[in-house]
């Protein structure tokens, strides 16, 4: 089971807490157990500021993921982690991109699960692993590759 909390911090249009259950439930199959998390939506100043607290980054970024990190006999409940999702971000780049918007919006899920999950792309056989599984996620959903732009 999937128990998502959607929070909207901003007045911006996004997809429906149901195609964000669906890409959640997506990324997550693989997990057994139930999953909890948090995706919050926000606008350009708190995206930047959550950016530049916890990466050193001083901009907004697209997507960051914040794992739990609490051993599990603390909890009683299954909690992954939370999604914070620029919006301004993702419309901006999926625009500069040449994306069609819903698929850059099902990626960047899709990549905050995975990341939840313990993912990362910070080496080449990481970074391929991922990707791999974001692509094969996607194309399920009738998305195409994400990275087909990258290899130029």
């Amino acid at each position: 089971m999937l128990e998502l909390d959607l929070q909207l911090a901003t007045e911006a249009p996004a997809p429906s807490e149901e195609q964000f259950r669906q890409w959640c439930a997506l990324a997550l199959r693989q997990r057994t157990a139930d999953s909890e998390l948090t995706i919050r939506l926000v606008d350009e100043p708190e995206g930047r500021e959550l950016n530049h607290t916890w990466r050193q980054k001083d901009y907004a970024t697209n997507v960051l993921s914040f794992p739990a990190d609490v051993p599990d006999e603390l909890l009683d409940i299954p909690l992954l982690g939370d999604l914070v999702i620029c919006v301004p971000v993702v419309e901006r780049e999926a625009r500069e991109q040449g994306k069609e918007l819903e698929a850059h919006w099902a990626h960047l899920v899709i990549h905050g699960c995975l990341h939840l999950l313990g993912y990362d792309h910070i080496d080449d056989d990481e970074a391929e692993e991922m990707e791999t599984l974001e692509q094969t996620l996607l194309a399920e959903l009738g998305h195409p590759d994400p990275y087909a732009d990258d290899e130029s």
